[in-house]
């Protein structure tokens, strides 16, 4: 993923989940080691927070992220652990919901709680002060905060699990639908084209629909489109959907494991990569699977 994000000359990396636990934060956390093996300078940031020892909502353990000395992160002046081991760079400006957000750097490893802004335009501010002195940002995010990206340059990698969906088809069905809506073409303006002011829903675009529309209906951004699923995957079939700002996907992740159920992860691995079309990687068994080879 890494290779492939400076291969577009990506200077950051967002990882969105098609659902939540769908391995996010291993994601984020695979791509940390990479970094710190590249000895590339790093900067981490999330949409919501990271790094906790469980989960607020349900109690279930989540994954803890481990930093090493010199890197820099954003987070929750809260969250701030009463040591060493971290040196403040700044206070932003910026909120949570658990207070003013600070950038830290790790003067000791160790793992931390991360904590961002729930908003796109702040979340833009904290990963462009992130990415100052050459760091590459890796970005815990959400799709209706993809808007907060630069346009076709930062990369995303869109992660799925079998917490996604209760069925392998609903899952990639949800996948293929995520990925397509982010990958939207831009509007050709040499052609008549309806433009929507704010959101395409559902029932908008089923209006459409009914009215045969065949010019392009151009939205500011995929995060302005709110259908899912197998939903947009009817409508979008039927309609020439194409936005203003256009977004970088340069691959999927797996996780094939959840408590609920479980898919066979080659199997899910392949069909990820042929029903998107983007390489699927595998961060538990350390594989990828290429759309040409699913």
């Amino acid at each position: 993923m890494l290779a492939r994000a400076r291969e577009t000359g990506a200077p950051s990396i967002a990882v969105v989940g098609a659902s939540k636990n769908a391995g996010k934060t291993v994601v984020i956390g695979a791509l940390i080691e990479a970094i710190e093996r590249a000895q590339s300078p790093l900067g981490v940031c999330s949409i919501g927070r990271d790094g906790e020892t469980s989960d607020a909502l349900d109690g279930s353990a989540k994954p803890r992220v481990h930093l090493r000395a010199g890197a820099v992160f954003a987070t929750a002046a809260t969250l701030v652990p009463r040591t060493p081991a971290l040196e403040i760079l700044s206070v932003t400006g910026e909120r949570s919901a658990l207070g003013p957000i600070v950038l830290a750097r790790v003067r000791a490893a160790g793992f931390f709680e991360i904590a961002g802004p729930p908003s796109a335009a702040a979340l833009r501010r904290i990963v462009g002060a992130l990415g100052a002195e050459g760091r590459f940002v890796l970005v815990d995010g959400a799709v209706d905060r993809t808007a907060a990206l630069r346009d076709g340059a930062d990369a995303i990698v869109v992660a799925v699990g079998a917490a996604t969906a209760p069925a392998l088809s609903r899952a990639l069905d949800e996948v293929a639908a995520l990925t397509r809506r982010l990958q939207l073409p831009l509007v050709d303006p040499l052609r008549d084209y309806v433009r929507v002011e704010g959101a395409l829903t559902p029932s908008l675009a089923a209006a459409y629909v009914r009215g045969a529309e065949k010019r392009q209906i151009v939205v500011r951004d995929p995060t302005a489109v709110t259908l899912r699923g197998r939903t947009f995957l009817e409508l979008s079939a039927q309609l020439d959907l194409r936005c203003e700002r256009s977004f970088n996907v340069i691959g999927c992740t797996v996780a094939p494991m959840a408590r609920e159920r479980s898919f066979e992860p080659r199997s899910f691995a392949r069909a990820v990569a042929q029903r998107t079309g983007l390489p699927a990687y595998d961060v538990y068994a350390g594989t990828v699977v290429e759309p040409a080879a699913a």
